[in-house]
């Protein structure tokens, strides 16, 4: 939509809030699906330190969104009570979910301390929120204008070289981001991405990352997941980490999962140089994110930096790195019956730099049972531990099998 129509839809929506204040004699605020401040009333004398503060910084907090998504919020279809938490400075508040054709686009929220909110007050609120979701509706992007911001968000973090070029002029003279000194990808996956309602999840944390700054994020969808590019003079890669965290758990909030991310997970990329470096964050991200998805022990918000000796593989297509990529003296070794203690020991041997003091200190292992267990090692892969080659061979392949959670086997 045209910036001069998303004023009117803001105007007029600004209108409607104000209005019902006025009627009820309370404080009123529209929050977007992960309850991010859009459109907010004057004080009526009933306003805690939750509104105070979303008031004054355009963010009530990640544990206020916590709380309020837990309750279920995004699956109602009437109204409902997000009650109190007086360690937040929250009193309770009704709470509205604003739909339009099903799709949850905002919600509608009114502090109710004493729960003295009548019937009729209930039902007042809900057709406001039915009228202010129609005008969330009109302010919305069209399909084609989504499908078009995902294809140049495409071209430009991709590899082709004069299509990027060609996409970040585009999305600089259009007004879309900002040519900024520094840029940032961070990639988001979910198990069913195709599915509707986990399309809507994830367009929707992304769509409320990027307004947050406007010119300086640029969001989309994408097959499995999304991307978020952001830039700036001088980006905090904190506030980097925790955007990714809020979109992981409120993606996983609106999803159902009020414990953990309903495995949702996100990578990030370095800080580069610009928009016109930002392929090579897309890529780290990337590869962060299936490393996320592969490995727990990173996730589920993997940075490019923790990924380590895993990177390149990563970065290899799925056809590629499978099974087959196990090296036949690594598979052999996995296959064995001691497998679980002497694949322990190879990579304690690999990760200390063959050092055998250290290795024998790490695995709490006398250094005449640490050589036989090293000699039956050399015995089933029919490599030399003492060769670097060799031992960079096993070492990969072993970051393959973790990767690929497999043992050779297809």
């Amino acid at each position: 939509m045209a910036e001069t129509g998303g004023r009117r839809a803001g105007a007029d929506l600004q209108a409607v809030v104000d209005q019902l204040a006025d009627e009820l004699g309370r404080s009123v605020v529209v929050n977007d699906p992960v309850v991010r401040m859009l459109v907010t009333s004057r004080h009526f004398g009933d306003e805690d330190d939750v509104r105070v503060r979303a008031v004054l910084q355009r963010d009530a907090g990640a544990a206020v969104a916590r709380h309020v998504l837990d309750q279920g919020v995004a699956r109602w279809s009437r109204a409902g009570v997000v009650p109190e938490r007086p360690d937040l400075g929250l009193r309770a508040r009704l709470c509205v979910p604003m739909r339009h054709h099903g799709e949850l686009l905002g919600l509608l929220m009114v502090i109710d301390a004493d729960g003295s909110l009548t019937d009729a007050q209930i039902r007042r609120l809900e057709e406001v929120a039915a009228a202010a979701a129609a005008l969330l509706a009109r302010d919305e992007e069209s399909e084609e204008d989504r499908a078009e911001r995902a294809r140049l968000l495409g071209r430009l973090l991709g590899d082709d070289v004069a299509a990027r070029g060609a996409a970040v002029t585009a999305a600089v003279s259009g007004g879309l981001v900002a040519d900024a000194e520094q840029a940032v990808v961070t990639v988001l996956r979910a198990p069913g991405a195709a599915r509707p309602e986990v399309a809507t999840a994830l367009r929707v944390v992304l769509d409320s990352a990027a307004h947050r700054h406007p010119h300086r994020s640029l969001a989309a969808p994408v097959p499995g997941g999304g991307t978020l590019l952001q830039v700036g003079a001088l980006l905090d890669p904190v506030e980097v980490r925790t955007t990714a965290e809020r979109m992981v758990a409120a993606a996983g909030r609106l999803l159902g999962g009020t414990q953990g991310t309903g495995g949702v997970v996100a990578g990030i990329g370095e800080v580069v140089p610009g928009l016109r470096s930002a392929f090579r964050s897309a890529r780290q991200a990337r590869a962060a994110a299936r490393g996320a998805r592969a490995l727990p022990g990173l996730g589920p918000v993997a940075q490019w930096e923790a990924v380590g000796p895993y990177g390149f593989l990563l970065q290899l297509p799925d056809d590629v790195l499978g099974p087959a990529l196990i090296p036949a003296p690594v598979v052999r070794l996995l296959r064995h019956r001691s497998a679980p203690r002497l694949v322990a020991t190879l990579r304690a041997f690999l990760d200390h730099g063959g050092s055998m003091p250290r290795t024998a200190e790490a695995l709490h292992l006398h250094r005449t049972s640490l050589y036989y267990r090293l000699e039956r090692i050399t015995e089933i892969t029919g490599l030399d531990l003492q060769d670097g080659g060799d031992r960079l061979l096993l070492h990969t392949g072993l970051l393959v099998a973790e990767l690929t959670g497999s043992d050779g086997e297809d």
